[in-house]
Parts: structure tokens; sequence; C-alpha cells
């Protein structure tokens, strides 16, 4: 085992059993189970930088008292993370409700400003969060612009598509009502829900403060949450124009996997940004 790792784990009072098993979905960071005296734990090694935003947004997440079950973290530095390891069980019936009624609480949870006191990463993208009072301004200056500056200098975009994304950005204030600052778990996909035995759960979050919308536009976008998620979720209140603020909030996760994964994207982007003009016209 990694001196630094055995350093860290004793540090906190784990003492191993066995081998690190590595773990299938690793994609950025390599991910291990480690049994232990204590208990089975899940070990990630990565950027440290990653990393510690990853911590930072577990531990905002499990602060927020939503009621989803969120990882402990238990050790984390010199390029590791040491959480508790979930177990994961069969969805059951009111499993999506649970997890409707847990983000809504978790959203009720705001902030003054729109953003995080300080950057983290959205898969190996890093995320700047430098906080902003207008959430219309934080869409266009921290998220939008960015990864369609990226993606054109790495040849995924032209101008004229650039262009046409920045002329949505600057477009926000017409018609998306500035908000308060909810918690996001911000790389909200099927993936990073599970369904334990304690309820639902989430998992490798990318934090910040921004429209409640954006976990939601994820989490269709990559997944298929069911009818009684979104009723739960909305509990009757949802926004006239939810599918417009839906399309919007999907343009993001989509730059950003045509910067991190190539042009099989650049046929999605182009449809959200043309939707995102019909509704303009």
């Amino acid at each position: 085992m990694d001196e630094s790792l055995a350093a860290l784990l004793s540090a906190v009072g784990l003492t191993p059993r066995g081998d690190l098993q590595a773990l299938s979905g690793g994609d950025i960071a390599a991910v291990f189970r480690l049994a232990t005296d204590q208990g089975e734990v899940v070990v990630k090694h990565d950027d440290p930088e990653r990393l510690a935003g990853e911590a930072d947004g577990l531990r905002a997440l499990h602060e927020a008292g939503s009621g989803l079950v969120v990882p402990e973290v238990l050790a984390e530095g010199e390029g590791w993370l040491v959480m508790e390891a979930l177990e994961v069980a069969l969805r059951r019936r009111h499993d999506e409700a649970a997890l409707g009624e847990g983000l809504r609480r978790q959203h009720a949870v705001t902030g003054e400003a729109h953003g995080w006191p300080r950057d983290n990463a959205c898969g190996r993208t890093p995320q700047p969060n430098a906080q902003l009072v207008d959430g219309r301004a934080f869409q266009r200056e921290r998220r939008l612009q960015p990864l369609a500056e990226a993606c054109q200098a790495r040849g995924l975009m032209d101008q004229r598509l650039r262009a046409r994304v920045e002329a949505i950005a600057h477009g926000l204030e017409a018609w998306l009502p500035d908000a308060p600052a909810s918690l996001l778990h911000g790389d909200l996909w099927s993936g990073n829900v599970l369904f334990t035995p304690r309820g639902p759960a989430v998992i490798d979050p990318a934090v910040y403060r921004h429209y409640p919308e954006v976990d939601l536009a994820m989490l269709t976008l990559f997944g298929a949450p069911g009818e009684a998620f979104l009723e739960a979720y909305w509990n009757g209140s949802a926004p006239a124009d939810w599918p417009r603020r839906e399309t919007l909030f999907q343009l993001y996760p989509l730059l950003n996997h045509l910067l991190l994964f190539g042009s099989s994207y650049h046929n999605a982007v182009l449809r959200v940004v043309a939707t995102l003009e019909g509704y303009q016209d």
C-alpha cells in the first residue's frame, strides 16, 4: 500500500485488512474499496485539488440535512480521499419520491450569491465558482462563456456556433428572473445517484450555489427520473417556463461533454442552441 495512504488511514484510526480492490467507473479518478477493522471504505486517488473540492462538496451536502444519504468523509490529503462505503440496494417503489423530496430540501438551503467559496471540477474540467450576486451573470460568466471559449480553442466549435452560445448567454436577463442561490450537487446525473437501505444517496458532487433547475436538468439529460420524482420535487410548484429552463441548463453539461469527449456531442449542442433560439422568436 502507498505510504501516504497508509499514514492517512493510521491518522484516523483505520486499520486495513487486505489490499485495495479496484472499482469500475473510475473514469476520472482511481477508485478502490478497502476492508478495514472498522468496516469497508471507498478510497479515491486523484489530483489533490480536485479531491479537496469533492470532499468540501460532500461535507456541504451532508451538513444541509436534506435527508439524502451522503458518504461521510473520513480522511483527505496527499492525493487521497477516504469515504464511508455505501451499501447499494434494489430500488424500492417510494425511492424516487424520496429522492425528489430530499433534493427539494437540499435546494431550500440558499445563499446570497451564486457560486462557491472555492473552485472545483466537473469531471476533469476545472469549474470556476467565483461568486456573483446575479444568477444570470454567473451562468454567463462562469459557465457558458468559459466552456464555449474552451471548446473553440480546441477546435470543437467554430466561431459562428460560439457566437450563438454567447448571444444566448447575453440574453438571459430578458426572460430568466434572478433567484436565490440554491445549494446544488452540481453533477447530478443518474450515475451519481445510488439507492441504499437507508434511502437515496448522492455521490461525486461538484457543489456550488445557483438555480435549482441546474440539478434537475442534468438528471433529465443523463438519466430518466420518473413521474414520482418530479411530482415529489415540484410539489405543485413547477415554474411555467420549466421546459425552457431545462434546455438552458442542459447547455453547460453538453458543452462540458463536448470538451471532454469530443465531436460526438457537437450535434447535441447544436440542437439545444437551436431550441433556445426558438424560444426567442
